[in-house]
C-alpha cells in the first residue's frame, strides 16, 4: 500500500476514540490522510432512532467515501480482521453481533472486492464467533480426516505433474484445503453429509501464460474423465470482481471427484489481493487491471443507488442484495456480455443498461422470442429490451426485479410521480377554493405567498402543493391563510364550482372500493391524509361519517366525455344449474366488459350468489349488462352493492 494508507491505517481510530478534530489530522498529516481516517470513523454525534438506522447509517457513509476513495475500504477491512482476531475477551452476545455483521457485510465487500485471502479468513473467524460448536465439530472432522486423505492427494498431485511434464508444460501443482466456513456452507446448501463433501479433492495449477491454461487443461481433461457441465471459463468472462481462472471437474482414480482450478501467476495474485494486488501500478498499457475496472463500475452503481434511495436502511438493503451475486451470462443484440446475478429478469437487464431504458421497457424478446418482462433470464441467452417513450416503471415489477439497481430506480421513479401527480392535483384544489373569491395562484404577490409559507412552516410551493394534493393540509383553510382579510369571503359566500375529475390523475385520486363509483355516478370526495382524494357515490353507506367532517369533503364531477375502464361489483343471483357461471361470462364479454375477480357463496342447495368485479366505460355500459345478464334464464336477481 502507499503512505497514505498506511499513516490512515495507524490513526483509523484517532477521529472516532479521541478528540481530535478531523481538521487537526489534516493539518499534520495532510487532507488525504484525513479524508481517509474520516471515512472508516463512526458517526458518532449524531442522535439516531434506533440501532439499527445508526448502522446502517454508518455503513452508508463508510461505503460514500468508498466511493470517493476505494483505500477507505481496505483499511475497514484490514481494522475489521483485527477486530475478528481479538474477538475472544468479549461477551457472547457482542461476538455474535460483531460475527453477524462481519459475515452479512464485510465478508461480501472482500469477495466484491476480489480480496480472497481477507474474505476466508473473516469468513473462518466469523463462523467460529457465531456457531462456535458448528465450528468445532467440523474443525474436528477435518481433522482425523485429513491423515487418510493425504496419500489420494499426494497420488493426484504427483500424476497431474508428471501429465505437465510430458506435455513439455511448466507449472505449480498444488493441494487445496477446503476451509471450516466453505464445508458448512455446501452441508447446508446442498443436504449433504460431512463425507460427501470432504470426497471432493481439490487442486490448482499455476502456469506463467494464458495460453498455457488451456494447454494445461486438455493435459488434465486427458489424464482423467471430465464431467459433463462441469467446465467454467472465467478467464474468457471474468467474476464480477475481476476473478479469472478455469475451472473443471474430473473423476480421478478409485471414482473420487475432483475439482480442478488453472490460472496464471497473475491471476492468482488478483484472486487472492483482489484490488489491492496492483494497488500501486497499472500494467504495461497504462490500463487499470480488470479488478480495478469492475470495481469502479460497482461503485458508480452505488452512487446511482445512494441518490434514489429513500434513507440509508433502504441503502443497505440494496447494497446487500447486490453484493450477493451468483451471477449469469447474457448478451446484448450486439454481441455485448453483461452479467447479472442468479434470479435476474429481463427488467433487471434493461436497468442493468440504462436506467432510461429500464424506465421506458414495454416487453423484451429472449433469442429473438417475445417472453414476460418476469422471464429469469439463463446463461448465453442474447435479450433485446423493446421500449416506447409513453411507458413508464410498473409497480408491480418490484416483485420480481433482483438487482439492487433496479430496485433502487423502480421505487425513485414511482416516488417522483407520485409527487408530480400531488403536485397538479393541489394546485387544481388550490385554485378552485380561491375561485369563489375571484383570485387564482398565479396572480398572488409572491411577497402575499411567502408569507403565508412561513405561517405553515415550509420551504417552497410545491411542498405545499404537494401536501394539499396528498390530502395532509385541507383547501380551504390553506385558501384561507394565501388570501389578506380584505379579500377572504363572507359567511355563506366563497362557494366554489365542484372539481372536476378525469380518472387519470394517478395515485392520487383513487376510488372507494366500498362502493366502485364509475362515469355517471353522483359523486363526491374525501380528503384522506396521505392518500389525496377518494371518491365515494352519494349514495355509499358509508359516506354517513363522511358529512359529519364538512371540511374533509369536497364537491366532485366526473368530466364530460371521460374515457376509460372504471371497476364496479356486481352480484348476481342464480340457480345453482351446471354452466351458469360460462353463460354469465359469455354475455358480459360479448358486452366487450373483462371480469376482473370472480367469487361464488352458495346459499342453500338450490341457488348460488356469483359476486363479479367488472370493468365497464359508465352508468349506460353498466345498465346494459344488468339487463342482458338478466334475461339470462338461471338468472334471479342482479344488483349493484352500495357499501
Amino acid at each position: 500500500m502507499d503512505q497514505q494508507s498506511l499513516m490512515a491505517a495507524m490513526l483509523h481510530d484517532v477521529i472516532e476514540d479521541t478528540s481530535i478534530a478531523k481538521e487537526r489530522v489534516a493539518a499534520e498529516f495532510g487532507e488525504e490522510v484525513a479524508e481517509l481516517v474520516d471515512g472508516v470513523s463512526k458517526l458518532t454525534h449524531i442522535e439516531f432512532e434506533n440501532k439499527a438506522e445508526a448502522q446502517a447509517e454508518n455503513f452508508r457513509k463508510m461505503m460514500l467515501a468508498m466511493v470517493r476513495d476505494i483505500r477507505v475500504m481496505l483499511v475497514k477491512l484490514a481494522d475489521r480482521l483485527h477486530n475478528m482476531r481479538t474477538l475472544g475477551p468479549m461477551k457472547p452476545e457482542k461476538r455474535r453481533r460483531i460475527a453477524r455483521e462481519t459475515l452479512d457485510i464485510f465478508v461480501p465487500i472482500a469477495n466484491r472486492l476480489g480480496m480472497n485471502g481477507i474474505r476466508l479468513e473473516l469468513e473462518e473467524l466469523g463462523f467460529a464467533a457465531y456457531y462456535p460448536m458448528r465450528h468445532r465439530a467440523i474443525a474436528e472432522r477435518v481433522r482425523r480426516a485429513c491423515g487418510n486423505r493425504r496419500e489420494i492427494v499426494q497420488k493426484i498431485q504427483v500424476a497431474i505433474e508428471e501429465r505437465l511434464s510430458q506435455e513439455g508444460l511448466s507449472g505449480r501443482v498444488l493441494g487445496r484445503q477446503k476451509h471450516h466456513f466453505s464445508i458448512y456452507r455446501k452441508m447446508r446448501a446442498k443436504h449433504l453429509s460431512f463425507t460427501e463433501v470432504m470426497d471432493v479433492y481439490a487442486f490448482r495449477i499455476i502456469v506463467d501464460s494464458v495460453d498455457t491454461c488451456y494447454r494445461a487443461l486438455g493435459a488434465v481433461h486427458n489424464l482423467y474423465k471430465p464431467r459433463p457441465g462441469g467446465f467454467k471459463d472465467y478467464i474468457a468472462i471474468p467474476k464480477a470482481n475481476g476473478y479469472q481462472s478455469l475451472h473443471t471437474a474430473l473423476l480421478g482414480p478409485y471414482g473420487v471427484p475432483i475439482e480442478v482450478q488453472i490460472r496464471t501467476e497473475d491471476m492468482d495474485k488478483v484472486a487472492e489481493k483482489g484490488i489491492a494486488a496492483h494497488w500501486l501500478y497499472k500494467n504495461r498499457e497504462g490500463n487499470a487491471n480488470s479488478a480495478h475496472v469492475r470495481a469502479r463500475e460497482w461503485l458508480r452503481n452505488l452512487l446511482d443507488m445512494q441518490r434514489s434511495a429513500g434513507n440509508s436502511l433502504e441503502f443497505l438493503e440494496n447494497v446487500k442484495i447486490d453484493l450477493f451475486p451468483d451471477e449469469v451470462y447474457v448478451f446484448t443484440p450486439r454481441g455485448e456480455i453483461k452479467e447479472l446475478p442468479r434470479g435476474a429478469t429481463a427488467v433487471d437487464f434493461a436497468y442493468a443498461v440504462h436506467s432510461d431504458i429500464g424506465n421506458h421497457t414495454v416487453a423484451v424478446k429472449l433469442d429473438r422470442r417475445l417472453m414476460p418482462l418476469n422471464t429469469r433470464l439463463v446463461n448465453g441467452q442474447t435479450v433485446e429490451i423493446i421500449t416506447a417513450p409513453t411507458a413508464r416503471p410498473n409497480p408491480a415489477w418490484l416483485n420480481f426485479v433482483v438487482t439492487a439497481k433496479a430496485r433502487s430506480a423502480i421505487r425513485n421513479h414511482l416516488k417522483n410521480l407520485q409527487r408530480d401527480e400531488a403536485i397538479a392535483l393541489g394546485r387544481r384544489l388550490l385554485d378552485k377554493a380561491l375561485e369563489g373569491v375571484g383570485a387564482a395562484l398565479d396572480t398572488l404577490p409572491p411577497a402575499q405567498v411567502q408569507r403565508a409559507l412561513d405561517e405553515l412552516k415550509l420551504a417552497s410551493m410545491d411542498e405545499l402543493l404537494e401536501a394539499v394534493g396528498l390530502g395532509s393540509r385541507i383547501p380551504a383553510l390553506v385558501s384561507r391563510t394565501l388570501l389578506r382579510d380584505d379579500q377572504l369571503p363572507a359567511a355563506g359566500e366563497g362557494r366554489q364550482e365542484p372539481l372536476f375529475i378525469r380518472g387519470t390523475e394517478g395515485a392520487v385520486v383513487s376510488f372507494a372500493k366500498c362502493c366502485r363509483p364509475i362515469p355517471g355516478d353522483a359523486v363526491l370526495g374525501f380528503i384522506s391524509s396521505g392518500r389525496g382524494i377518494v371518491i365515494h357515490t352519494q349514495a355509499c353507506k358509508t359516506t354517513g361519517e363522511f358529512r359529519k367532517q364538512p371540511d374533509k369533503w369536497i364537491d366532485v364531477e366526473w368530466e364530460p366525455g371521460v374515457k376509460g375502464e372504471f371497476p364496479v361489483d356486481l352480484r348476481v343471483a342464480v340457480a345453482n344449474q351446471r354452466g351458469v357461471l360460462a353463460t354469465v361470462a359469455a354475455v358480459i364479454a360479448d358486452e366487450e366488459a373483462n371480469i376482473d375477480n370472480v367469487g361464488l357463496d352458495e346459499r342453500d342447495g338450490l341457488h348460488t350468489t356469483i359476486s363479479l368485479t367488472v370493468t365497464v366505460r359508465d352508468r349506460n355500459h353498466l345498465a346494459r349488462i344488468m339487463r342482458h345478464v338478466r334475461s339470462i334464464e338461471q338468472v334471479r336477481r342482479v344488483t349493484r352493492p352500495r357499501g
